[in-house]
């Protein structure tokens, strides 16, 4: 069986549960055709179908820090498989500071009627949000402004990438990266990530998908929560008019939720209209997938559910939902007894799935030492794709000295930095020895390009 091994800087994702280091290109995992219960009727995937080549690009990418500047962050740093692709921080960091706002789960993004994304729903399609935080001056730096490269600099990066002169190729049938490109696999991955194995679910099977009957899989407690959950006021809390089951996605039309303050507590936002699903807003033994809201200000659904019973009024919020307006015009008091709010709580628990934590479709493709494996070829990626100038850098990464050697024949090697800039060149026929000591730690890419030919391809470098 052929195999290439890939070395990238990536280092161990925080509260990883495990890390897969291969991809088998002959044997793809179900992206496209996983089981769907027949009461989920809710997506917003359009035009850009499930293709398992492309997702299982999207996943390298969504692992990749070379999607970031200075090589640091990837989208799995804000959005961790084992927090329901949150985080635990209420604001997550970047290559230039923190973000505005908690990272928003990312479980079940693809089954709302909602299309826009971002808390404050900027974003007018899942495609067109995924490559935003890429073009953050504080997330991912490539944003063209203050200094940094853009997105065309970033696709000259990953250009020069093995693993990526092999997948796109094997996801898009050549090897031209655009942005366009980025979106549909980053996207594609996303709306892969679902969670229908909850207790809730075990429960609609029990009941043949009437949510509105009591689930025998349920306490008497829990059948409670769930009808406080569904009735309107004054019966009860009329959290179903907004976060509406099955999917318990948010209706597109909702207004904010009067949880105004800014994460970092030095304002007020008003915009944010936008909220995930409620599925696994917790985890099925009732652990938090980090703090909650779009500013992170209450670590327990307890904490959110008075929220709701008592809504906050702020003089300066205009734009408050009027489903949580009371009929004397001011902010909802539901005067919910300390039981009714535990019952609603403990509905909200049974929610949480179980398989999408260590499902491995899902997690970091990199080993912890930074290298990924990819096996097969049968699909056609090696004919493809297979370079014809083959480079070998021992020992990768390196401190001081690194021996380069290429196919036999005339070429130029250029070293560059990870933003594009050229701090070496020579000629090389069969190798050649390079001297790192006096260069910075980070990520460098060889470039060898062959002077009888257009030939040429590259190769990462680590300088430790």
């Amino acid at each position: 069986m052929k195999k290439i091994i890939f070395s990238l800087l990536a280092a161990v994702a925080t509260f990883a549960f495990f890390f897969s280091g291969t991809i088998d290109l002959d044997n793809l995992f179900n992206y496209a055709n996983q089981e769907i219960p027949s009461y989920i009727t809710r997506d917003n995937t359009g035009s850009n179908a499930l293709d398992d080549k492309i997702a299982t690009l999207g996943r390298v990418l969504f692992y990749d820090k070379s999607l970031s500047e200075d090589n640091t962050i990837s989208c799995s740093s804000c959005h961790q498989q084992a927090f329901a692709f949150s985080d635990p921080a209420v604001q997550s960091p970047g290559v230039a500071g923190v973000t505005g706002r908690h990272s928003m789960r990312l479980i079940n993004a693809r089954f709302a009627e909602e299309v826009h994304f971002f808390w404050d729903e900027r974003a007018a399609t899942l495609e067109q949000q995924v490559t935003q935080p890429i073009q953050d001056h504080i997330e991912m730096g490539y944003s063209g402004t203050n200094g940094d490269p853009d997105i065309n600099d970033l696709i000259d990066v990953l250009s020069g990438i093995d693993y990526y002169q092999q997948l796109f190729p094997f996801a898009f049938g050549d090897a031209t990266i655009t942005e366009e490109r980025l979106q549909l696999a980053l996207a594609q991955f996303v709306r892969s990530i679902q969670s229908f194995d909850s207790r809730f679910d075990q429960g609609m099977a029990q009941v043949n998908n009437d949510f509105t009957a009591p689930f025998p899989n349920y306490s008497t407690h829990e059948n409670h929560g769930k009808d406080f959950f569904l009735d309107p006021p004054p019966n009860g809390a009329g959290c179903a008019g907004c976060h509406r089951p099955p999917e318990f996605d948010i209706d597109p039309l909702s207004l904010n939720n009067g949880v105004v303050p800014t994460a970092d507590g030095s304002g007020f936002d008003y915009t944010n209209t936008r909220s995930p699903s409620l599925r696994d807003v917790v985890r099925s033994n009732g652990a938090t997938n980090g703090p909650l809201m779009h500013n992170g200000a209450f670590p327990t659904l307890l904490d959110v559910v008075e929220h709701y019973n008592q809504v906050p009024n702020h003089a300066g919020n205009n734009n408050l939902d009027p489903r949580l307006i009371g009929p004397n015009g001011l902010p909802q008091n539901l005067n919910l007894s300390p039981g009714q709010k535990d019952a609603i709580a403990s509905f909200l628990r049974t929610l949480g799935g179980f398989n999408v934590y260590t499902d491995e479709k899902w997690s970091d493709p990199f080993e912890p030492d930074g290298t990924i494996e990819i096996i097969g070829g049968n699909l056609g990626i090696y004919d493809l794709a297979r370079p014809e100038i083959e480079i070998d850098i021992v020992p990768n990464p390196t401190q001081d000295q690194a021996l380069i050697s290429v196919t036999p024949g005339e070429y130029e090697l250029r070293l560059t930095d990870s933003s594009g800039r050229l701090v070496y060149k020579c000629s090389i026929q069969n190798e050649a020895s390079l001297s790192l000591g006096h260069l910075s730690s980070g990520t460098y890419f060889v470039m060898i390009e062959s002077n009888s030919s257009a030939k040429k391809t590259s190769k990462k470098l680590i300088k430790n």
